[in-house]
């Protein structure tokens, strides 16, 4: 009898994003203060008889086959298993592709996790956080499952203590944005790391007053609807708004559902953009 799991894989959005230096690897160092959010893509996976990883998404921009992440992640897991058996993955895409919103990290983490359920494995978190690191440098983060201030590339992770349900609208003017080439023309600047970022957030407004993010500059630059996106989110009623990741969606902050939702009609009356309400996890 097949094995089957139906799972959520959650975007997130970076409250914070100081890039504070260039590696001798290539990557940045980073210090990032990072939240999931309820705006999900829905993964089934199946362990069969088959042999083989098989991934289907039926998404423009998203491939089916090895090139795409939950594919690597299947197959990390499924050669440390030993295991000969096949395993079917169906991604139905609700997170914005290429979005600074963590899609395919997510993707893949939940991959991890549900394919080291299915075949019993038994790894713990943190060797699971091992693994989704060799895939992406936000693939921890989804393995973690908590709020987290984030160090290095991404992997060192701790949770925030303490912090508030918001609701946050996503605005996304549907351009894609290449995390590469917003690293390659970053301007670096010195004194990011004297700063000590709070490890507990009581309101919208302490989550406001932290909002920063190194590599907006630089995609506004090329993009300024996304500075138009933040200044529509702020005349609507939002505490704070931040383009998230390496962007192009932006986010705006609100400590209440019906303040959210009211903004979000607004925006998408507007425009032909991608605007949804959501809620922290």
């Amino acid at each position: 009898m097949m094995k089957m799991l139906k799972l959520k894989a959650p975007a997130k959005v970076n409250y914070r994003l100081d890039v504070l230096r260039r590696r001798p690897d290539g990557y940045h160092e980073l210090r990032m203060v990072m939240q999931r959010i309820d705006l999900c893509d829905d993964i089934d996976i199946a362990i069969s008889d088959r042999p083989g990883i098989r991934v289907t998404c039926g998404r423009a921009g998203v491939p089916d086959g090895p090139g795409n992440i939950a594919w690597r992640a299947a197959d990390a897991l499924l050669k440390l298993s030993g295991q000969t058996v096949g395993i079917d993955i169906a991604i139905a895409k609700n997170i914005p592709v290429a979005a600074g919103l963590g899609g395919g990290s997510s993707d893949s983490a939940t991959v991890l996790m549900g394919v080291n359920e299915l075949l019993d494995l038994g790894l713990s978190q943190e060797r699971l956080m091992e693994v989704g690191v060799t895939l992406g440098a936000d693939v921890p983060f989804f393995i973690f499952k908590k709020t987290a201030l984030a160090e290095g590339i991404g992997e060192k992770l701790a949770a925030i203590g303490e912090i508030p349900a918001v609701w946050l609208v996503l605005v996304n003017p549907n351009i894609h944005v290449s995390t590469a080439w917003v690293y390659q023309n970053l301007q670096l600047t010195a004194g990011k790391d004297d700063y000590i970022m709070p490890c507990f957030y009581r309101s919208a407004a302490d989550i406001c007053a932290i909002l920063s993010n190194d590599l907006e500059a630089v995609t506004i630059r090329r993009f300024p609807v996304i500075q138009e996106i933040k200044e529509r989110l702020l005349f609507a009623g939002a505490g704070g708004a931040l383009m998230s990741g390496s962007g192009p969606t932006v986010f705006g902050v609100f400590a209440e559902e019906s303040q959210a939702r009211r903004a979000a009609a607004e925006l998408s009356r507007e425009n032909e953009w991608f605007v949804t309400a959501v809620k922290t996890l």
